[in-house]
């Protein structure tokens, strides 16, 4: 098979956590190149990015129970020889149609052998063919922790799926992977290497940044797991992101007749992610339910602030950093801009922030401006009774 039309259907089969994908079309050397999916992906700071995401193989030992690489299902494999594809990709990154690489692989002869080739595909690429691009390295299971030390070297990001929220949770999604030994063990070592080495050998100076990524819903867990996980994550070991994988039941696979999970779960983890790693949210903040459920039908910070600050707003001339990012409708620029505007004159009405360019609806109810709650119609907002005021996030205004 020709190395494009191979490339094509290793990164047509793979599994992404792409915010968007596309076609591209290229023509390379006089050659027209078969259809390659494209992943669009966010980076830090909001830039989209285009991104190949492929596979050294699609061969797999490990029996994944949602996998569609799993080992014994029915399905054609592909493989390359690590020069062959960092040649191959080159020549799709030289031809402008993506700016990184996402390269992933199925485990063969274990997980230590199949990292030694991803590590050899990637110094082909830094130090053979001279690529100074993005490209994100995920960690195979078991991997010894010199590898995970020379992926950081030579990678942009690195990633180790962990898949379930706990190890209890695991062996219904991967019966053959250990959580600890396995899957967290690497994401300690990233943790503990980029605090305690200099990263000498490194392609740009910098060690690489972590993620990792659950696959939610077949296995049973709370939203509340899957945090508590999460927020262990972000303030313990330094990961830069926690992605949540919402469920598709893949044919031929042990999980195919699970119900898919419903998006809107998936988008609450990842809004209460956030608040988590940039708001100065707690675990104790988000709104679960007795059973560890976030509510869908509205979205956490809100939920939070008709709890805590519907009947006690806070001043916006006087309120903490902490306190501004609490609000609705306030982020984290936001809150920087409301902060440098009352270093110049305090705060008369909303019309002051609207001219610097924040949108002030959905704060309206949670915030005082000179003393004065703003207009806002009170039948647009559920209006709980007060809860009592000693927790930790009583702010006052």
């Amino acid at each position: 098979m020709d190395k494009f039309d191979k490339l094509a259907s290793l990164s047509s089969d793979m599994e992404t956590e792409a915010d968007g994908e596309q076609e591209c079309h290229l023509v390379i050397g006089g050659q027209q190149l078969p259809q390659i999916p494209i992943a669009e992906v966010a980076m830090p700071g909001g830039k989209k990015m285009k991104v190949l995401k492929t596979m050294l193989t699609s061969a797999c030992e490990r029996n994944c129970n949602y996998c569609v690489f799993r080992a014994g299902r029915k399905m054609h494999r592909q493989t390359f020889k690590p020069e062959e594809l960092a040649k191959t990709f080159l020549a799709v990154y030289e031809a402008g149609a993506v700016e990184g690489l996402f390269l992933s692989s199925g485990i063969i002869k274990g997980g230590v052998r199949t990292q030694d080739r991803l590590l050899d595909t990637a110094d082909i690429l830094r130090n053979k063919l001279g690529y100074r691009g993005y490209l994100h390295l995920k960690v195979m299971p078991g991997s010894e922790r010199d590898q995970v030390r020379r992926a950081m070297q030579l990678g942009s990001r690195i990633s180790v799926n962990l898949e379930a929220a706990n190890p209890g949770r695991l062996p219904s999604l991967a019966p053959m992977k250990q959580f600890t030994e396995e899957l967290l063990a690497p994401l300690k070592w990233s943790q503990e290497i980029r605090k305690t080495e200099e990263p000498r050998g490194s392609w740009n100076g910098r060690w690489a940044s972590t993620i990792t990524q659950f696959v939610v819903g077949p296995s049973g867990e709370s939203d509340l797991e899957l945090l508590s996980t999460s927020e262990y994550l972000y303030k313990q070991l330094g990961l830069s992101r926690t992605y949540y994988s919402g469920f598709v039941p893949i044919a031929d696979t042990p999980l195919e007749g699970h119900a898919p999970e419903d998006p809107i779960r998936e988008h609450r983890l990842y809004q209460s992610s956030f608040l988590l790693r940039d708001y100065g949210f707690g675990l104790e903040d988000m709104p679960f339910d007795q059973s560890g459920k976030l509510p869908l039908n509205k979205d956490p910070k809100t939920a939070w602030a008709e709890q805590n600050l519907l009947h006690t707003p806070i001043e916006l001339n006087t309120a903490s950093r902490e306190q501004l990012l609490m609000v609705p409708g306030i982020g984290v620029q936001g809150a920087m801009t409301i902060l440098k505007a009352r270093r110049r004159h305090r705060i008369a009405s909303l019309d002051d922030l609207r001219q610097l360019g924040i949108v002030t609806t959905r704060m309206k109810p949670y915030v005082l401006v000179n003393g004065r709650q703003p207009n806002f119609q009170l039948g647009l907002f559920d209006l709980p009774p007060p809860r009592s005021r000693t927790g930790p996030r009583a702010f006052q205004g």
